[in-house]
């Protein structure tokens, strides 16, 4: 049967010139670009702007129709997977968005987090309880119509949640310093006017005043846990008081304060825990990323494989009603001269009519997987009018090795521990949990900040150009009279400084909600480490049961091959016993179902150990690695690979 099968593709594809292998044009990329506006002084106030995702077909997915047939690779299906499946472009947004995450911290935010899921292809038409015929005469499944939600297993997707840690977040811990730092200012102008009651203190029975106040400054936090705060004050003041001797005058105050927390919320780890959570986070987005394409391009090799079986089986119950209408012209010709009854050419109609039927479902099987594939090779899925009436016909063939060349379980094992991108950032998750847990820690301790300031005051004005009271004189100090060069005179010269410097300690006497939050989250973090557990053991358990479907689905093969040869010669001896009249028609058609189901269990076969062997790539975490597929290429969606030499009409 492969042997028939691979001459047909061969006459098949021969009579076809091929074309040349040349680069496919490739699409826009689908990496999300994020691009700010603005010059370096303004861009902060700027919102970056994401470029919106195009939903055009890669130049590939037309370049491979022929006469409205689109001739498809298991290379070329790899490959529109690469650049039009739309789980894999979801996923591409998760390494920006955990970059986001990381510039949040940066600037001292806390985490909004990722999220950790990832799709699941649909089981196809062929996935588990495959409707490849398994039984024959009249036991045949119907053609299978999605009408309930059973039924729509086979074209729906489905999720993976790769979160190992616990989907109730940890406590925030000790608050950390803002880092970015920031400007602020105040501006204002202030007029009064007040009721003296006696002229002896400002020498007016209604003193006016006017003055004008600004203020800048300037504060950032730091790794240590420090915040440090400077503040350039300046004021001027014009009056109408009479014993003034400066009028108007300028004060100005420029100082500095620092506090440094020495216990709770202090050291350079604990205030950049959350950058080094965000830094992994970034780590883990691309390993989901990788593992989504794991997922995805595993998926679409069984899904070409099941197209590639469906197909096989299409042919091989186009040979058994063949085999029928030659049964039925035979037994016509001998009820005719009347050699044969009249009940055995109704026995061959009978036959010729079911093997119809199960041709028309192996169609329809067809027709189904296609649709599926489609969806899951094209951004358009069926509402691309070119592609909705285009049929997929994939020109590889499962091709089985003469014998099995895998190592030892405990070798493959130990491959799929170092290689699988999920096992990778359970284990980063994991850390990440250790770096939340020291930050509660920290907040049992108590609060012990040290507190400095130190400050520069000064005072400039002009002699006061009123008339002095009666019997007062004025006696301006002259290092006092200027402007705004005698206040900064002053400040640099620290002519009249000011200092302090204290101790704040706050000392929880029961600390209950710190204690609390230190407790569960160290329980998390032990959960997590069981689920590490289970996972290990889960990727353990399934390495050993692909390698045992690989060799169960050998040992399969091997003996649907023998059965089918066996079936093959007991057809022709009982068509010769049949032609000498030693059997009848009713016996023949017993053979020609067996040696039907024969061949369909053969086709099942070779399908079953091609998808075993992509489980067990899966399993092991090589399924990029085993496809040659480049994970920089597959993030762009820009696939530079050239497809494979295709079939072109005369």
């Amino acid at each position: 049967m492969q042997r028939s099968v691979a001459l047909l593709a061969v006459c098949l594809i021969g009579t076809f010139p091929a074309l040349p292998q040349t680069s496919t044009v490739p699409g826009p990329s689908d990496t999300p670009k994020i691009s700010t506006t603005g010059s370096p002084l303004t861009r902060p106030y700027h919102a970056p702007a994401v470029n919106e995702p195009h939903f055009q077909n890669s130049p590939r997915t037309y370049e491979l129709i022929r006469a409205g047939t689109l001739y498809l690779s298991l290379q070329d299906a790899i490959a529109l997977a690469l650049e039009n499946n739309l789980d894999i472009q979801l996923q591409r947004y998760t390494v920006p968005i955990a970059a986001t995450d990381l510039k949040r911290a940066k600037g001292g935010g806390l985490l909004r987090g990722l999220v950790y899921s990832v799709n699941e292809l649909p089981q196809g038409i062929g996935g588990p309880g495959s409707p490849l015929l398994t039984t024959v005469g009249g036991a045949a499944p119907a053609t299978q119509i999605s009408a309930n939600a059973a039924d729509l297993a086979v074209i729906t997707e489905s999720q993976s949640n790769l979160l190992i840690n616990s989907p109730i977040p940890a406590s925030t811990g000790t608050a950390i310093p803002a880092f970015d730092p920031a400007l602020n200012g105040t501006a204002g102008y202030q007029h009064t006017s007040t009721i003296e009651t006696s002229v002896f203190s400002q020498g007016v029975p209604n003193f006016v005043e006017g003055s004008e106040n600004g203020t800048i400054g300037y504060s950032q936090g730091f790794s240590t846990g420090a915040t440090v705060s400077a503040t350039y004050d300046l004021s001027r003041n014009v009056t109408d008081a009479l014993r003034y001797d400066y009028n108007p005058f300028l004060t100005a105050s420029l100082g500095i304060t620092v506090d440094q927390p020495l216990l709770r919320g202090f050291g350079i780890d604990l205030n950049r825990r959350f950058i080094h959570i965000a830094q992994n986070q970034v780590r883990i987005s691309r390993l989901i990323f990788n593992q989504q394409l794991i997922d995805t391009i595993s998926a679409v090799i069984r899904l070409y494989w099941d197209l590639v079986a469906l197909n096989s089986d299409v042919r091989v119950k186009e040979e058994a009603v063949s085999a029928a209408k030659r049964l039925y012209e035979d037994n016509k010709s001998q009820v005719e001269v009347g050699t044969l009854a009249p009940l055995q050419l109704t026995q061959a109609a009978a036959e010729v009519a079911r093997s119809n039927q199960d041709l028309i479902n192996s169609q329809s099987l067809v027709a189904q997987q296609e649709l599926i594939l489609k969806n899951v090779l094209t951004k358009s899925g069926g509402g691309d009018p070119m592609l909705d009436s285009v049929h997929l016909m994939p020109i590889d063939t499962i091709q089985i090795p003469p014998a099995e060349d895998l190592p030892g379980v405990e070798q493959l094992i130990a491959e799929a521990f170092q290689n699988r991108p999920d096992l990778a950032q359970y284990q980063i998750q994991i850390a990440n949990a250790g770096l939340q847990l020291n930050g509660s820690k920290n907040e049992l301790l108590p609060q012990l900040d040290v507190i400095g300031s130190a400050s520069n005051g000064a005072f400039a004005g002009t002699v006061n150009a009123l008339a002095p009271p009666a019997g007062s004189v004025r006696a301006p100090i002259p290092p006092l009279i200027g402007g705004s060069g005698t206040l900064w005179e002053q400040i640099l010269q620290r002519d009249y400084p000011n200092y302090s410097l204290g101790i704040q300690l706050t000392l929880p006497l029961r600390n209950r909600v710190a204690q609390a939050d230190v407790t569960r989250d160290e329980l998390q973090l032990r959960q997590s480490q069981v689920r590490l557990r289970q996972a290990q053991n889960e990727v353990r358990a399934e390495v050993q049961n692909a390698l045992l479907a690989v060799q169960r689905a050998r040992a399969s093969y091997d003996a649907a091959v023998e059965t089918r040869k066996l079936q093959e010669e007991a057809l022709d001896a009982e068509r010769e016993r049949l032609a000498v009249g030693e059997s009848t028609s009713f016996q023949v058609i017993q053979f020609q179902r067996d040696l039907e189901q024969a061949r369909s269990s053969e086709v099942i076969a070779q399908d079953d150990y091609a998808k075993a062997r992509a489980a067990l790539d899966r399993s092991l975490g090589r399924t990029l690695t085993s496809n040659h597929i480049l994970v920089d290429q597959a993030y762009t969606g820009v696939v530079t690979a050239p497809h494979s030499p295709l079939p072109a009409p005369k």
